[in-house]
């Protein structure tokens, strides 16, 4: 069994989204100046790199990350590509052979080769879902949605609708993924995020199992 790690590192050149903190990890004792161990302070926004959107993110009585149930984290994932698009519509998504069965989707888009070239500033023309396109994935009852850069919907919208539609049906959201060199297919995944109590989101570490 492969096991691929489509999980983005965590360091100071990592992007974020505009106005949010970059970030940090600082080395507070070190074995080379005398310390008896090496020991590092980490800041980070919560919706830094690799990570889970929750319903609370959006939603006042939503659930938190903590709140979360594993048996949607942890599942069989449906890797589809989608290139050349600058926006992905239901009408995208309606071409998809969808398996059977399948309720967790991760999107590979162009956004993917942003990470291979090590692109270390936010960039605003981003592929992303439409509405309509948040409102297929709940019509088709996914559980999971990820995609490969730091938002599920277009940057810009004031009215938040692509995160509004899947959070309210309670459609967990997985952002800042790097599919690049997946093939399509059916893979397990397995994403774990950090356990903080009433979050509305957290860091995951997210891996692909391919038999």
């Amino acid at each position: 069994m492969r096991i691929i790690d489509i999980s983005l590192p965590l360091s100071s050149s990592l992007p974020v989204w505009p106005g949010d903190p970059r970030v940090v990890i600082k080395r507070t004792k070190d074995l080379d100046e005398g310390s008896m161990v090496n020991n590092s302070h980490l800041s980070l926004c919560i919706h830094s790199g690799t990570h889970l959107d929750a319903p609370f993110h959006f939603l006042k009585s939503g659930a938190t990350v903590d709140q979360l149930p594993l048996e949607v984290l942890i599942g069989p994932a449906f890797v589809c590509f989608i290139p050349e698009v600058d926006h992905i519509t239901a009408s995208d998504l309606k071409r998809i052979q969808l398996p059977p069965k399948i309720k967790r989707i991760l999107l590979r888009t162009r956004n993917s080769e942003l990470w291979t070239k090590r692109v270390s500033e936010f960039v605003p023309d981003y592929v992303a879902l439409t509405p309509d396109a948040a409102e297929w994935m709940v019509e088709q009852k996914i559980e999971l949605i990820g995609i490969d850069y730091l938002s599920i919907e277009l940057y810009g919208d004031p009215e938040s609708r692509t995160h509004l539609i899947l959070l309210s049906a309670n459609v967990v959201i997985l952002e800042g993924l790097n599919l690049a060199g997946v093939e399509p297919g059916i893979y397990q995944l397995i994403c774990l995020p950090l356990k903080i109590p009433g979050a509305e989101g957290a860091p995951a570490r997210a891996v692909l199992l391919e038999e």
